[in-house]
């Protein structure tokens, strides 16, 4: 990988005395999934905050397309490319799929409060559009969410609600998708489903890059190209998931006792 189109060097951040994420070194090629794993607690997610612009990192350096994102507000690093769910759901509960997905492409549109009082046409032409897209995301995602387009968001089980978050993650056109643990709350079936999904969504976007942090082992082995192990903050393994399980280390860290209770 010579160009990676998303780099982090030495990312760092402490709250206090604690260092939550120590020295993580990532590259992501376009196209590519990266799988991260490890126990709770180890600093995933807020690998994801720093990335996504949520924390600020203490040190180390974040980089799109060979471009310092470091520290920059959520709203602009979404607007520059990244896009990512949550562990917690953050639909609009009261509002319709469709329109659930139009919000994510709030950096892509163009009509504005200004806009939509003076130049009404313009501003429900572009709505149109969009909930047009927004429907063809949720189609991508899901046929079975689609023919619920219009249903409220807070009618969906938890399965539908993980899909809907992916298609509004698509909806800003992102470079790199960041998917927080997507199978939570899922049984085998819904998991199932969600890797045939997943699939899908990379076969039409080819050149659109994941990185998915997951702790059933069924979707890892399902989406095996790279794996980043993570522990007490520290990167401590990386590659096939295959050789990368059977390291003693992570073995113990994740697959062992500890994966037990995660």
């Amino acid at each position: 990988m010579t160009t990676p189109l998303l780099e982090t060097r030495r990312l760092s951040i402490r709250f206090g005395g604690l260092v939550a994420v120590n020295g993580v070194d990532l590259r992501l090629a376009a196209g590519e999934v990266l799988i991260i794993i490890g126990p709770n607690g180890a600093g995933k997610s807020t690998l994801f905050n720093m990335i996504s612009g949520i924390y600020r990192p203490s040190s180390g350096t974040v980089h799109l397309n060979g471009h310092d994102i470091t520290g920059r507000p959520a709203h602009r690093i979404a607007a520059a490319g990244i896009a990512r769910t949550f562990q917690s759901s953050r639909l609009f509960n009261d509002l319709t799929l469709v329109d659930n997905v139009v919000i994510g492409m709030h950096t892509r549109t163009r009509t504005g409060v200004i806009d939509a009082l003076l130049r009404p046409r313009r501003a429900r032409a572009e709505l149109d559009a969009a909930a047009e897209r927004a429907g063809a995301l949720i189609r991508l995602v899901s046929a079975d969410l689609y023919e619920r387009r219009h249903a409220l968001a807070g009618t969906l089980p938890q399965a539908d609600r993980r899909r809907l978050e992916i298609a509004r993650a698509l909806a800003s056109d992102p470079k790199v998708i960041l998917l927080d643990e997507p199978s939570s709350g899922m049984d085998e079936r819904d998991t199932d489903a969600l890797i045939k999904d997943i699939h899908t969504v990379m076969a039409e976007r080819p050149g659109l890059s994941f990185i998915i942090i997951e702790h059933d082992m069924r979707l890892v082995a399902a989406l095996p190209e790279r794996v980043m192990v993570i522990d007490y903050g520290e990167k401590i393994a990386e590659g096939h998931f295959s050789e990368v399980r059977l390291l003693p280390r992570v073995q113990e860290a994740y697959l062992g006792q500890k994966a037990a209770h995660a």
